[in-house]
């Protein structure tokens, strides 16, 4: 074991890492999870949508996917930016504020009108009978919905390519308030390489995790009922971002 570790020991001499640099990205790991886990709207909206929507487990990663870089980037162009600028750390916080609010109010609004949307659909696709009496004088009823496919077709033609680009709008404006910091305290006493290092760090567990949750949330759906709720699934759905977008906003989650 010890010849091991003495032939191993220049391959990792030729990877050079600073104490702080290791601490930095021990903090970027720890910051990128814990933000991401205990941040409802980096996985819920993409949950309920693809319930919804009846997304595909691969339509619904390569959407998550999307949107959380482009959540990742718009911050970490942000700070970089900031740094060539020389711009203090409080200032493009009080920025990455600024653009959370806008981000959570444009989750409350489309929220909400997704929520009175799926209410309207749901009201409307109500499930009734209507009798039918046969030849034999046979009477009969059986249940159907109106509009039924009529809302399939425009779904299909436009609101389910839109949803999508909705969503990476809203994380584009999303921010990443702890990532500014520890960017740019590298940026002060490190090289670019550790700053650009960091982001990376930060943004792979970021959207690493958001992904784990989306897709794992889904599969467990797979196995619950939910044929009796069905119809109002784009009711939840809405009201969910709805909830997620007043917690950001008022709750500061």
């Amino acid at each position: 074991m010890t010849n091991l570790y003495l032939n191993l020991l220049p391959i990792f001499n030729s990877f050079p890492m600073s104490q702080e640099l290791l601490v930095l990205s021990v903090t970027a790991v720890s910051i990128g999870f814990f933000h991401t886990l205990f941040g409802p709207d980096h996985y819920i909206p993409f949950i309920v949508m693809a319930k919804a929507r009846n997304w595909t487990m691969v339509r619904t990663f390569m959407i998550t996917l999307a949107c959380g870089l482009g959540h990742i980037l718009s911050s970490v162009g942000l700070g970089l930016l900031g740094i060539g600028l020389g711009i203090a750390v409080h200032s493009l916080v009080d920025v990455e504020s600024f653009r959370g609010e806008i981000a959570a109010w444009f989750l409350i609004g489309f929220g909400f009108v997704y929520m009175v949307w799926g209410i309207r659909k749901a009201i409307r696709n109500k499930p009734h009978a209507h009798p039918h009496i046969h030849s034999d004088g046979e009477v009969h009823a059986h249940l159907h919905t109106h509009h039924e496919e009529h809302l399939h077709v425009h779904q299909q033609q436009g609101e389910k390519n839109l949803t999508p680009w909705i969503l990476f709008t809203i994380f584009v404006f999303g921010p990443c308030e702890p990532l500014i910091p520890i960017l740019m305290y590298p940026a002060a006493t490190e090289t670019i390489g550790s700053v650009v290092w960091i982001a990376a760090i930060f943004g792979f567990v970021t959207i690493s995790t958001m992904l784990v949750i989306v897709m794992v949330s889904l599969y467990g759906f797979q196995f619950i009922p939910m044929k009796k709720v069905e119809r109002y699934m784009h009711a939840v759905a809405g009201a969910a971002i709805l909830l997620c977008g007043i917690s950001i906003r008022f709750l500061g989650l």
